[in-house]
Formats: structure tokens, sequence, C-alpha cells
């Protein structure tokens, strides 16, 4: 399983925010979004190839309580089956972040999907190779049907432009089974600056749609930097 990196900061999105956990980062993804802010696990995969019980003695040493099992993609590698089997044996509380385009049978506490809009797709011009196939295979509506129908969840989209918001409504009535109360919007953006010039507009749209706000508290906490 290719480990990007393995390291212990503090939850910064969703409704986890504060709580100290580990986070195992995989390296390999299946989508390739422009303004992806881990491009070392997607565009230019980098890290290392580590067994289960190296990644899970690596874990063992944070002593933590909570684990985040992220990418790129986690849901492409089958070893999360028994790497999350050996997480509940040890009474950690998992959560795995995921597009939901892609399923595994997995021992979760929180399902943390990040369903793709339009906006993710990068241009023709900046990857031809793809463009046409992230548009293609980033929205998967029985895979998302499923987790919902399977674990606890909570679902985060990515918001740039107004617009974007009204792709979240059609979204959301296409999937009258997910609970509006799950559902929160994130500002697109890597430094704080951007994110409370988003945050102006997008959390008052929040609050006034029934929606959650989703601040990107590490940004805020400790930068746009590796490791938090």
């Amino acid at each position: 399983m290719k480990i990007a990196e393995i390291y212990k900061s503090v939850q910064g999105e969703g409704f986890l925010a504060g709580v100290e956990s580990v986070f195992v980062r995989t390296s390999g993804c299946n989508l390739r979004c422009w303004y992806c802010d881990t491009p070392y696990t997607s565009w230019s995969p980098e890290g290392e190839d580590l067994s289960v019980d190296e990644i899970l003695a690596r874990i063992d040493d944070f002593q933590c309580s909570h684990v985040v099992l992220t990418g790129g993609e986690p849901m492409l590698f089958a070893e999360l089956i028994p790497l999350a089997a050996g997480l509940r044996e040890r009474r950690r509380h998992i959560t795995i972040e995921t597009a939901g385009t892609l399923y595994l049978p997995v021992e979760c506490d929180l399902m943390s999907l990040s369903p793709k809009l339009a906006n993710s797709t990068p241009s023709p011009a900046q990857a031809p190779g793809w463009a046409s196939r992230h548009d293609r295979t980033r929205h998967a509506p029985a895979v998302i049907r499923r987790l919902v129908s399977e674990y606890p969840y909570q679902l985060k989209f990515v918001v740039d432009l107004r617009s974007d918001c009204e792709e979240v409504e059609e979204y959301l009535r296409d999937f009258p089974e997910i609970d509006r109360a799950r559902a929160m919007l994130m500002p697109q953006g890597t430094d704080a600056e951007t994110l409370a010039r988003q945050a102006e507009w997008l959390e008052p749209y929040c609050r006034e749609h029934n929606l959650h706000f989703c601040p990107r508290k590490q940004i805020e906490w400790f930068g746009f930097v590796r490791g938090t």
C-alpha cells in the first residue's frame, strides 16, 4: 500500500473538527481535480510501500484514539480492508475520506464523502489526458447510495463560485436519501485570505439554505503545509 505520509494533527474539517487524530494518507487517485491540495498523492504520487502491519505499528506509536484514512483515494487499495479491521481491533475511531467513486466493505465510524462537482474538472489544456476521464468518472451515484446507506456519513462539497451552489442543490435533489443536515459547503482555497474572502458570502448562504458551512481550520491554524 503506497503511503505518502502518516502524522498526528488536529482534524480541521467536518463534524470532527478540533479532534486530535492520526492521519494516514495514501498515495494514488483515480481523479485529477485541478484544485487538488495534495498533488503529491494524485498528479505526482509519491510515498513508500508499506505493509498493513507496518502502517498499524506506526499508528500505534502515536497513541491516539482517532484515525483518518485519507488520500489521494484510499478506496483504491484493497489493503484498506485489513487496515481498517486492525484499527477496529485496537478500538480506534475510523474516518475514511473518499470522493465516493469506489466501494470497499471496510470498517468505518464516519464515511467522509467529498463528491466532486463540475468545478473540479481540469481543463483540456491543463491535462489533455485527464479532463474527459475525470469528468466521466467523478460521479458514481450507485457508490454514493451504497455508502450513505451502510455508514454514518458527512458530505463535503468544495465550492469555488456562487454557481456551484446551484449544482449542490441539484445534487441533493437527486439523492433524497441524503440527510441535508449532514451536507457541508467548503470554500475552495489554500490560503487564509482566500478562504476568508469566500466565507464572506458562503457562510451566510449555508445559514439561509439549511446547510453546514465547513471552514478549513487546518489552514487557519498551520498554513498550507504538509503534515497538518
